[in-house]
């Protein structure tokens, strides 16, 4: 098992097959401490990923490095990130048809969004294509076709944003990458237009906070589904969602499922791009739901972001209804969505584009919802677009889901790791950590033969910086704004990462 730790990064080895699994190997590789500068929402990575005998991750530093999984000895390390102009890593590669495929992090300091596609064997950048600017940039031309008519035209990239907005307009790739063989396409999302006061970003501002599909061979756009144009409240669509082949409504389908920031669950045919379904699985007051025939987002007018004026108790806030993994059940009739509840209020305000620096414009004030629940899991039946059932927690859930069976684990920022009943609900065990869990659970198979499953612990992220000492909870702004939503969230009683494995029955 390989465990990465936040920057400055190391890189652990452990030996399932040993009493205890002992570190087999480490290792940690130089660090640019200007990194940490440059982290909007903390130091966190998304983890390494193991492939045909190396393990590839990222490092906030803005390198990606392979190893021999066997060994730890460095293969090959690759700069592909620019930290002079706002580019982090966070995200984890993909690796799939001999490629990696990484996406940059950097709404928040006005960095263009791209992803790349790197040599497997020798770190060799392949392509690289741009969420923003010109049509050569994104990787658009005659196999583009986007499902609706707004989607159409010629340097959309440029043209929907004001002139040279585009350069430093955001758009990262930062969540999962997904790729499908069926249909031979990678999947992503895009992050929000930079900066945050709309007024700064007149336009669509294509191509962001939206969904991707592209020839991995390439890079070049297949099509585009922008899920937010002219994102008023900074959500951005990052995570591309889930991948499943099953019936809609008596017919198969290759479906991409989207739950969104802006508190949607979208069902896309993953074929063209096409929405077959939108529906709210929090509470939503900012949007009026989505017109299906044409794709398009409906604004309620009266909670718009505007530059000096206080646009108050817009739902869901920032960072978005749900940022963290969710899972399909066994049969694909369920998803579990980890939920964040809150609201805002937000300020719009002018701020000016400096390379490598924050590229914001915006007061925040997160607060709680009116019932005080600030989070929730929710099995969402995806055909019926409605809840099945919700456990609601007191903080939002930052972390991602695991659906083994019958069973759904996940954990919770006050440091509970959950199985509740895949049907109902109910909660089947729990167990209270030495720190919050913003990770992913895992499931494995150990040496033994018997089934396990792993989560690490480690308060951090958006959520978790509020429970820092340096931060001071009496700001209403402080970690974005968050401090004011999440005064009672307590501080670990160790602080330090822990890795968590449970036997199976």
């Amino acid at each position: 098992m390989v465990v990465l730790t936040p920057f400055p990064h190391a890189l652990f080895a452990l030996d399932l097959s040993r009493p205890g699994a002992p570190v087999k190997w480490r290792f940690v590789p130089e660090a640019d401490g200007g990194a940490e500068g440059l982290a909007c929402c903390d130091t966190i990575n998304a983890g390494p990923v193991i492939a045909d005998g190396k393990v590839y991750f990222n490092s906030l530093d803005g390198h990606t490095i392979a190893l021999d999984v066997a060994t730890g000895t460095m293969v090959w390390n690759v700069r592909t990130a620019s930290l002079d102009r706002g580019e982090t890593l966070t995200g984890a590669p993909l690796i799939a048809d001999g490629k990696i495929f990484i996406g940059n992090s950097g709404d928040d300091f006005g960095a263009r969004g791209w992803i790349a596609a790197l040599d497997a064997q020798s770190g060799h950048e392949l392509w690289r294509r741009f969420s923003t600017g010109p049509d050569d940039n994104v990787g658009i031309g005659p196999g583009f076709q986007p499902f609706y008519a707004h989607d159409h035209g010629q340097n959309l990239g440029a043209a929907s944003w004001p002139p040279s907005g585009w350069q430093h307009g955001g758009g990262s790739v930062s969540g999962t990458i997904l790729f499908d063989p069926v249909l031979h396409l990678l999947f992503h999302g895009t992050g929000h237009p930079a900066p945050w006061n709309p007024d700064q970003h007149d336009g669509d501002n294509k191509w962001t906070s939206g969904l991707f599909a592209r020839d991995p061979e390439d890079g070049m756009a297949k099509w585009f589904d922008q899920i937010d144009p002219h994102d008023l409240f900074a959500l951005g669509s990052a995570e591309p969602g889930l991948a499943i082949d099953r019936d809609w409504h008596g017919a198969a389908r290759h479906l991409l499922i989207h739950p969104d920031p802006d508190g949607y669950v979208y069902v896309l045919d993953r074929a063209n791009g096409q929405v077959l379904s939108a529906a709210p699985f929090t509470t939503v007051n900012a949007t009026r739901g989505v017109d299906l025939a044409t794709g398009e987002l409906r604004r309620d007018s009266n909670r718009a972001s505007r530059f000096g004026t206080m646009t108050r108790d817009v739902c869901p806030g920032w960072p978005g209804a749900t940022a963290a993994h969710s899972a399909p059940s066994a049969d694909g009739r369920l998803l579990f969505i980890p939920v964040s509840r809150l609201c805002m209020d937000m300020e719009a305000r002018n701020v000016s584009y400096i390379e490598g620096t924050a590229f914001v414009g915006a007061n925040v004030r997160a607060k709680s919802p009116a019932d005080g629940l600030r989070g929730a899991l929710v099995a969402w039946d995806i055909e019926a677009a409605k809840p099945v059932w919700t456990v609601p927690e007191p903080f939002p859930l930052a972390g991602g889901v695991l659906a083994l069976g019958g069973v759904v684990f996940y954990g919770t920022l006050d440091g509970w790791f959950k199985a509740v009943d895949a049907e109902s609900g109910r909660t089947l065990w729990q167990f209270h950590a030495a720190s919050g869990i913003i990770g992913d659970p895992i499931a494995y198979r150990g040496p033994d033969g018997r089934p396990y499953v792993a989560v690490l612990a480690g308060l951090g992220g958006s959520f978790g910086m509020v429970a820092k000492s340096s931060i001071d909870k009496r700001d209403a702004t402080a970690a974005n704004g968050l401090a004011n939503a999440l005064q009672d969230l307590p501080e670990p009683s160790d602080p330090s990462g822990t890795l968590y494995a449970f036997g199976l029955p």
